[in-house]
């Protein structure tokens, strides 16, 4: 027989599968692995991943976390059992929430980033090397140290003078200060029900708490769950409605993340118009940012704000306002928490 396989299932158990079952043939030893993480796409779809290590797991006060060592993607967050980010390809992610932000802006000093406990997104906003500050505001200490100990990637950025690290809820920090921003970012975890960053989706967050925290040529930029042709109305379209109803200008664009099995969508807004070129852009990525960036230029950057005809369709067609009483939610949920 082969050796066996451990997965995870949700009632905190493993089960051991063997290389082998009846009527089937011997599984290739070469191949097998010792561990796997399975997440829940849907009710009727999972994503696995062959580990090599479990390098951390437990829940805070606010969330199940755990990091994986995998075989493909290295290492990965998983944050209430969904995914957040891989060491091989978070680039794609992270530079696509903060640098069109950045670039799109006149002249950007000051950035507050809500989330990003593990320290990318921060990584990425001081890569422009105008910038005075970035604050990042994560609720969870727990996923912030353990962040800092193990993406080793990220120690510059935690480091860096320019860095304010604040641990607290990002809606009553941003309620509380006094200066307002030119960029603010929502790098937050998706929306799943019972988590603590639905309420950071909602309209009444959007126009009553963080928009009078922006300068008056201010950008607002969130990530906003997936987009991909079959995953699109769980959150996305509902996200850049939302935002609709709060800023003049709202700019939609799209990324396929490798590890997250799917195309990823963002959100940007401004009361401002996004009216730069592809030229304009390289120009601004050239003089303002430190170093190459691996994913993102002015012409792919302008193209992944074109929709396909089924998402085009149903961002114009959207009607769902997110609230906190009428809210919605990435389904299913990862087996991370039970590893």
């Amino acid at each position: 027989m082969g050796e066996a396989v451990e997965i995870f299932y949700p009632n905190g158990f493993s089960k051991i599968c063997n290389g082998t079952t009846k009527n089937q043939p011997p599984v290739d030893e070469t191949r097998q692995f010792d561990s796997w993480y399975e997440e829940e796409i849907d009710e009727d779809l999972k994503w696995s991943f062959a580990l090599k290590s479990v390098l951390y797991k437990g829940s805070s006060e606010y969330q199940d976390i755990a990091l994986l060592d995998t075989k493909r993607f290295g290492k990965v967050l998983v944050i209430d059992g969904k995914m957040q980010s891989a060491e091989v390809d978070e680039f794609i992610y992270h530079e696509c929430l903060i640098h069109p932000a950045l670039l799109f802006h006149s002249n950007p000093k000051t950035v507050f980033v809500m989330g990003g406990g593990e320290g990318s997104a921060a990584r990425e906003a001081l890569r422009h090397k105008f910038i005075d500050g970035v604050v990042m505001c994560d609720i969870d200490e727990e996923v912030v140290n353990f962040c800092r100990r193990y993406l080793t990637v990220n120690r510059d950025a935690f480091c860096n003078k320019k860095l304010n690290l604040v641990i607290n809820d990002a809606k009553a920090e941003l309620e509380k200060r006094t200066e307002k921003f030119d960029i603010i970012v929502g790098d937050l975890a998706d929306p799943v029900e019972g988590g603590p960053c639905y309420q950071l989706y909602t309209k009444s967050f959007y126009e009553k708490i963080l928009k009078p925290k922006l300068n008056e040529n201010g950008i607002f930029v969130t990530q906003a769950g997936p987009a991909g042709i079959f995953t699109h109305k769980e959150v996305f379209s509902s996200i850049y409605h939302t935002i609709r109803q709060v800023f003049k200008y709202v700019l939609a664009y799209t990324a396929h993340v490798p590890s997250f099995a799917d195309t990823w969508g963002w959100v940007m807004a401004s009361d401002q118009p996004f009216s730069i070129g592809a030229e304009e852009i390289d120009k601004r990525i050239a003089e303002r940012v430190d170093g190459e960036l691996l994913y993102l230029n002015g012409s792919s950057f302008l193209s992944s704000a074109t929709m396909n005809k089924t998402v085009y369709l149903s961002l114009l067609n959207e009607t769902h306002v997110y609230t906190e009483e009428n809210a919605r939610f990435i389904p299913g949920h990862g087996l991370g928490n039970h590893l």
